[in-house]
């Protein structure tokens, strides 16, 4: 029986509607599903063979569907224990002064990479962040920027749905992902700090009516007790990285998958800070969080089986090599032209590997290499208007869409930083 290969228009018509829909606020999973069955319709597919495609592609997320659940325990934890929120605030105490801005983007960063969604850290700092900034004369561009910036850093290092679709998608282990790019996001905070420092008397200024009172945080956690989960979680995912490193055997035989990673590492977090009566609390809030980012994945996977049926990526390929380009670019520039069509870190991700994952690596790239390029990719113009982080934290910080968009390019800056340091360093270099 003859393969079923869709016609690159196909594909890219049913991309093109699949974002103009969700520009026009339907629902995404609705949009993207609508997308991929369009794009199908008109690259050549029957009915039959439509159903086949989109099926194909949801399946295919599956692992990172369940991952991205258990990855709700340890959410529910940090974000409904306070947790998250007084690693914030102890950072901002500690460093402070003259530092309150690499406290707050570190603060972001820190928060985002113990597996709490950027929009959502930066909804925590950003509290902390309005009166901080504002007593030192800082604009809300200049604020957002840092804690934008800090939280994409974060987000290549964590465990978060976009790295898990990454290890996923090539095959790899979580925790490999996290750590080739830690390089990657220490460079991007410098340049989200710097640039804010550079920025910080451009746009409006913050004024009394943005600053809220603070919540009553006498129930949180201590310090000590806040960090348990995610240093459960990092030492766990990091016992079978090490041990390649070091070349010790029995810490090499131990390979813990994030599936079960996360959940413990909430748990334990859970018992540290005495809130053991909180499981089933904790636990469904950690599950309704991830419902939405569930349905958008699956959707996702709809357009990724759509992509990975068609001749896409071939004339993509065929495109670089005829100009003569390295074939290393093209994991970058899939992971920031797929984020940018979705607006979104890991849907940009799930579609990058799932699509054009096997002509990356047919391109010399090794798997590894490959995810973190793709990975860092996707954080270069994902915070675009037809995704849900660009209004979250729009209103995070009082700012109207006008204002908002001024942020973009400087966001852009820090990811792009990342992907060139990822793309020199693991594409090159190593």
């Amino acid at each position: 029986m003859e393969t079923l290969v869709i016609t690159w228009y196909g594909a890219l018509i049913g991309l093109f509607v699949a974002i103009i829909l969700i520009l026009r606020k339907l629902n995404p999973v609705y949009s993207l599903f609508l997308g991929a069955v369009i794009g199908c319709l008109v690259g050549g597919a029957d009915l039959v063979q439509t159903t086949s495609v989109i099926i194909n592609g949801t399946q295919s997320i599956i692992g990172i569907v369940v991952r991205v659940l258990a990855a709700g325990v340890l959410a529910g934890v940090m974000m409904d224990s306070g947790a998250a929120e007084t690693i914030a605030r102890t950072i901002v105490k500690k460093l402070g002064g003259s530092k309150a801005i690499l406290a707050l983007a570190l603060a972001t960063m820190i928060i985002t990479a113990v597996g709490v969604f950027i929009p959502v850290a930066v909804l925590i700092v950003a509290p902390i962040g309005l009166s901080v900034a504002k007593s030192m004369g800082f604009s809300k561009i200049s604020l957002l920027l840092a804690l934008s910036g800090g939280g994409k850093a974060g987000n290549v290092i964590s465990p978060n749905p976009n790295s898990i679709a990454a290890a996923n998608g090539f095959g790899v282990e979580l925790s490999e992902v996290m750590m080739y790019g830690f390089i990657p996001a220490l460079f991007g905070l410098i340049v989200a700090v710097i640039i804010a420092y550079m920025i910080k008397n451009k746009g409006s200024k913050i004024e009394d009516k943005d600053i809220k009172n603070s919540s009553d945080t006498s129930s949180y956690p201590s310090f000590g007790k806040a960090i348990i989960a995610p240093v459960v979680a990092i030492i766990l995912l990091l016992i079978n990285p090490i041990g390649s490193l070091l070349g010790v055997s029995f810490l090499q035989s131990i390979k813990l998958d994030a599936m079960y990673v996360l959940p413990i590492a909430g748990i334990a977090g859970m018992l540290a800070m005495g809130k053991a009566n909180k499981i089933l609390a904790y636990t469904a809030s950690g599950i309704n969080r991830m419902t939405a980012t569930v349905l958008i994945l699956i959707g996702a996977g709809a357009i990724a089986g759509l992509i990975s049926a068609s001749n896409l990526s071939e004339e993509i390929v065929n495109i670089i090599n005829y100009s003569g380009i390295s074939g290393t670019f093209l994991a970058p520039i899939a992971g920031i032209l797929m984020a940018a069509a979705t607006a979104s870190t890991s849907t940009g991700v799930i579609l990058a590997s799932g699509s054009f994952g096997t002509a990356i690596l047919n391109m010399g790239t090794p798997p590894i290499p490959a995810a973190v390029m793709v990975h860092t990719g996707a954080t270069v113009i994902d915070q675009l208007p037809q995704g849900n982080y660009f209004h979250v934290t729009a209103d995070s910080m009082y700012m109207n869409i006008k204002e908002r968009m001024k942020v973009v390019p400087y966001e852009a800056i820090v990811g792009g930083v990342m992907t060139i340091v990822s793309t020199l360093l693991y594409g090159f270099i190593l």
